[in-house]
C-alpha cells in the first residue's frame, strides 16, 4: 500500500541539482514513479515535477524537508495525486491519436489529466445558433458550465482562464484552469487543476501544440 504525490519544485539548472533532489527523496522512501522538465528559466532556474508514490503511514512532509536539504531547491507545489494510466508523455499521446486519427480529438481530452498533472479536461463549442456552450467531450472529474456560458469563447490563442467570482459554489471554487483553440476559435480544450500549481506559459504551449496535432491528425485522415 503507498500514497501517490505530486511534487513541483524550483531547482538550478546544473549538472547533478536532479540527483541530488532525487537522493534526497529516496533517503525518506520515495519511489519516484516519472519526472519531467516543466520549464527552464532564463535566471538558470529549472521547474520540475515529480510523481512519487511514499509508502502507508510516509509522512508528506519529509518529501518537503527532503528538497529543501538540497541547496537552491524550492517547492512549489505538493498534492496528492490520483490520476492513474500510463501516458505521460507528449509523444506518447501523438502516437495514440495517430493510432485512432478519427478519434485524436477525444484521445487527448481523455489523456490531458495525465499529460498535464491536471485533474480534469473537456472540449466545449460555441453553438452557432443559441449562443451556448456545449461540451462536447470530457473526463469524468470535470465540472459543469454554469448557465451553459464559456465566456472566453472565442479564443484566439492559449490562455490561463480567469473563473468568474460566482461560478466559486458552483464546482469551479479554487481551480486553475487553461484553455487553447481546438480546430476554430468556438471550440477550445480546457483542463483544469483544483488548487495549483499554477499552469505555466510552457505548459500552455504544449497544450496548444498537441490541440493544433489533433487538426493535422484528422485533415490527413480525411485526405487518405
Amino acid at each position: 500500500m503507498s500514497s501517490v504525490y505530486l511534487l513541483r519544485i524550483a531547482l538550478p539548472d546544473q549538472p547533478g541539482g536532479l540527483g541530488e533532489v532525487a537522493s534526497a527523496l529516496g533517503k525518506v522512501g520515495a519511489d519516484i514513479v516519472a519526472v519531467d522538465v516543466v520549464s527552464r528559466g532564463a535566471d538558470g532556474t529549472a521547474i520540475d515535477d515529480f510523481v512519487m508514490e511514499l509508502p502507508l503511514g510516509g509522512r508528506a512532509d519529509s518529501l518537503v524537508s527532503a528538497c529543501l536539504s538540497v541547496p537552491g531547491v524550492r517547492v512549489i507545489w505538493l498534492s496528492r495525486y490520483a490520476a492513474g494510466g500510463t501516458l505521460r508523455h507528449d509523444l506518447e499521446v501523438v502516437e495514440s491519436m495517430t493510432e485512432q486519427p478519427a478519434e485524436a480529438e477525444r484521445v487527448l481530452v481523455r489523456h490531458a489529466p495525465v499529460v498535464f498533472r491536471a485533474d480534469w479536461a473537456f472540449l466545449v463549442c460555441r453553438d452557432g445558433n443559441s449562443g451556448q456552450a456545449v461540451v462536447e467531450e470530457s473526463t469524468p472529474a470535470a465540472p459543469d458550465l454554469p448557465g451553459d456560458e464559456a465566456p472566453w469563447l472565442p479564443l484566439e490563442r492559449p490562455l490561463r482562464l480567469a473563473v468568474p467570482a460566482d461560478w466559486d459554489n458552483r464546482g469551479w471554487r479554487h481551480i486553475t484552469a487553461a484553455a487553447t483553440p481546438m480546430g476554430n476559435a468556438n471550440r477550445a480544450l480546457v483542463i483544469g487543476r483544483s488548487g495549483g500549481p499554477e499552469i505555466l506559459d510552457s505548459e500552455l504551449a504544449r497544450l496548444a501544440h498537441l490541440a493544433a496535432l489533433t487538426q493535422t491528425v484528422r485533415q490527413a485522415l480525411s485526405q487518405a
